[in-house]
């Protein structure tokens, strides 16, 4: 896997993926665009989604929606990695298993998503979940 960064002006970067796909990076506190942290972020919550869906999926859990509320804290020190990040899911659906979303998300932050395993390392990541019925 490759991708490419390229200065587009000011602190506004462009990210290009192997793929052909691009993102806009904003390292002036994320005004236009996000910022690389803010990205990082946002990956962990993609890849956890995409397990958390495809095993509840799987375990054929009536789920009609998904969403993961991200907060990270950043040390005081520079640089200022993260030391802490939460995720919370909602799950929506009818008669969805308890049982079954902790399952999917504990298989996500334990033996699936590479994001996830890769910042585990030195950040502190947790994770919550609450069932809407509809």
């Amino acid at each position: 896997m490759k991708a490419q960064v390229k200065w587009i002006g000011d602190e506004m970067f462009a990210g290009i993926s192997e793929s052909g796909h691009t993102i806009v990076l904003d390292a002036n506190a994320g005004s236009l665009a996000p910022s690389p942290l803010e990205n990082v972020l946002i990956s962990l919550g993609g890849c956890s989604s995409v397990d958390v869906i495809s095993i509840l999926k799987k375990t054929r859990q009536n789920v009609s929606d998904c969403k993961v509320e991200i907060s990270g804290t950043r040390v005081d020190s520079v640089p200022k990695l993260f030391s802490d990040i939460h995720l919370h899911f909602v799950i929506s659906g009818t008669n969805v298993e308890e049982k079954h979303v902790k399952k999917a998300i504990s298989l996500s932050a334990d033996k699936y998503c590479s994001v996830a395993l890769m910042l585990n390392k030195s950040v502190n990541i947790t994770h919550d979940f609450s069932i809407i019925e509809c």
